[in-house]
C-alpha cells in the first residue's frame, strides 16, 4: 500500500503541472474570480491554520520522496553492477540522498509551476513504464510461484482499515498546487477546469486501479509495499526502480511551491487587528488584498509575490531540513500514515468544506458574486427548459454539504490518527 500511494500521489502531481491544473476545489476560485488562495483564506478566521495544515503536508510528501530514493537506489545499483557491494557509499542511502536533493535544489528555486512541465513529462513516462511492467508479469503469470491467498470481497477488519485509509486519501490528494496553477494558466474557466478534473481524476483512477488488481492478482497476500521489489532481479526491474527514482525526483519540487507559499503565509500572518496591507521590501503583501489586480497580461502565482531574499531563505530552509529528516527517519510507512492522517484529510475534506462554507455565507463578501454567477447560469438553463430552478434550496443543501465535509473531515482525522498512534502494530493484507 505505502509503494503505491507514493507512487500515486507523485503520479498526481505530475499529471496537475504538465497538465496546468489540479483536481477539486476548482469552484472556489472560479466563483470569486482571479482571486488567489490568499484572498480567500484571508477573510477566513485564523487562517494561518489551514496554512500550517498545507506546509506539514507538503513537507511530509517531499520527506517521504527523499525517503523512497534512499530505499531505491542502493538496489537500482545492485541490479546494473553485481560488484557495487564492494564500494560501501554506492550502497548507501544516506549516500543517494544527498546526490539526488542536490539535483532538486535548483528545481526547487523555480518561481512557476509552469515550469517543471517538461520534468513532470518525463515522470509520467516513467508511471507508464511502471503500468505496463506490472501487467506484463500478471498476464505472463510468473509470480505463481510467490503468490498468496487471494481474497476477493473480504474485509480485513477495522483497524487495518483504518490504518490503510490516510494512505489512499494521501495518493489523491494533490490540492495544494490548486490555485497557484489557477492563476498561471489563461482558461480557467469552469469548462475547462471540469474537463481537467476528469481527466486528471481519471486517469489517476484508472492508473491506480490497474495497478492494484493485476498486482494483487499477482503476489495475492504476499504483496508488499513496494511491488517492484518482489519480481525476480532483471534489467527490467532494475530500470522499474529507476523509474520510481525518476520519478519522485521530479515530484519533489512540486511539493516545495506550495511549502514555500503556505510557509511565507504562517510568517505573515498577524492577528486581525494588526494586519496591514503594506508590503515590504522582502515580504509579499497581505492576504487581505488580492495579490492578482486586474492588469492585463500573464496572471502571477503567488511565489512571485515573495522578494528574492524572503523566497530564497525560506526554500533554503525547507530543503535543509526536509534533507535532514530523510537522513534520519527511514520509515515510509509511517510518514505516509502521519501525513495523511493530518495534512491529507485536512487539504482534502477539512478544507474545501470550510472554504465553501465561508465563501457562502449571506455575510461573506464573496456572497454576491457567487449569486450573480448562479444566477447567469440557472438563467441559461431556464430559457433551455423552459422553468424555473430553485436556487436557495441548492444553495442551502451545498452550505450544509461543506459544513458536513469538514465536519467528516474532522472525524477521519481523529480516527485514523489515534489508530496509527495506538495500534502501529497492527498488520493488515
Amino acid at each position: 500500500m505505502a509503494g503505491y500511494s507514493s507512487i500515486g500521489g507523485a503520479s498526481g502531481n505530475s499529471s496537475d503541472a504538465s497538465r496546468g491544473r489540479s483536481y477539486w476545489g476548482w469552484n472556489l476560485s472560479n466563483a470569486t474570480g482571479d482571486v488567489p488562495y490568499g484572498y480567500i483564506v484571508g477573510h477566513l478566521r485564523d487562517p494561518v491554520i489551514f496554512d500550517a495544515a498545507i506546509a506539514i503536508k507538503c513537507f511530509g510528501v517531499g520527506v517521504s520522496y527523499l525517503i523512497i530514493i534512499g530505499d531505491l537506489m542502493p538496489g537500482v545499483v545492485r541490479g546494473f553492477n553485481e560488484g557495487a557491494d564492494s564500494v560501501p557509499f554506492l550502497v548507501d542511502r544516506h549516500f543517494w540522498v544527498t546526490v539526488f536533493m542536490l539535483v532538486v535544489i535548483p528545481l526547487s528555486f523555480l518561481r512557476r509551476l509552469d515550469s517543471l512541465k517538461y520534468t513532470s513529462v518525463v515522470a509520467l513516462i516513467s508511471i507508464g513504464y511502471l503500468v505496463i511492467l506490472v501487467v506484463y508479469h500478471f498476464a505472463k503469470g510468473d509470480t505463481m510461484a510467490d503468490r498468496g491467498v487471494i481474497r476477493v470481497i473480504e474485509w480485513g477488519g477495522l483497524v487495518p482499515t483504518l490504518k490503510s485509509f490516510p494512505v489512499i486519501v494521501f495518493a489523491y490528494t494533490c490540492h495544494q498546487n490548486m490555485f497557484s496553477i489557477l492563476n498561471e494558466i489563461k482558461d480557467n474557466s469552469p469548462k475547462r477546469t471540469t474537463s481537467v478534473i476528469a481527466a486528471s481524476i481519471g486517469s489517476a483512477a484508472g492508473v491506480y486501479v490497474l495497478v492494484a488488481i493485476t498486482g494483487y492478482l499477482s503476489f495475492g497476500n504476499n504483496v508488499l509495499g513496494n511491488i517492484v521489489g518482489m519480481y525476480i532481479p532483471s534489467v527490467a526491474s532494475t530500470i522499474a526502480k529507476a523509474a520510481i527514482v525518476i520519478l519522485v525526483m521530479f515530484s519533489y519540487p512540486l511539493q516545495v511551491h506550495p511549502c514555500r507559499a503556505s510557509v511565507d503565509a504562517v510568517l505573515k500572518w498577524r492577528p486581525n487587528g494588526l494586519k496591514s496591507t503594506s508590503i515590504s521590501p522582502n515580504g509579499s503583501p497581505s492576504r487581505a488584498v488580492p495579490l492578482l489586480g486586474p492588469m492585463p497580461g500573464q496572471p502571477r502565482a503567488r511565489n512571485d509575490t515573495i522578494g528574492e531574499l524572503r523566497f530564497a531563505i525560506i526554500t533554503t530552509v525547507i530543503l535543509v531540513l526536509s534533507y535532514t529528516a530523510a537522513m534520519t527517519v527511514s520509515s515510509l510507512d509511517k510518514v505516509l500514515a502521519y501525513v495523511g492522517s493530518t495534512g491529507s484529510t485536512s487539504i482534502s475534506f477539512i478544507l474545501p468544506g470550510l472554504f465553501y462554507y465561508k465563501i457562502s455565507s449571506p455575510d461573506s463578501i464573496h456572497h454576491q458574486r457567487l449569486t450573480k454567477e448562479d444566477d447567469d447560469d440557472e438563467s441559461g438553463s431556464d430559457d433551455e427548459e423552459g422553468g424555473v430552478r430553485s436556487s436557495p434550496w441548492r444553495k442551502t443543501i451545498l452550505r450544509k454539504l461543506s459544513l458536513a465535509l469538514a465536519i467528516y473531515g474532522i472525524f477521519v482525522m481523529i480516527l485514523c490518527l489515534g489508530t496509527n498512534l495506538f495500534f502501529a502494530g497492527a498488520t493488515a493484507h
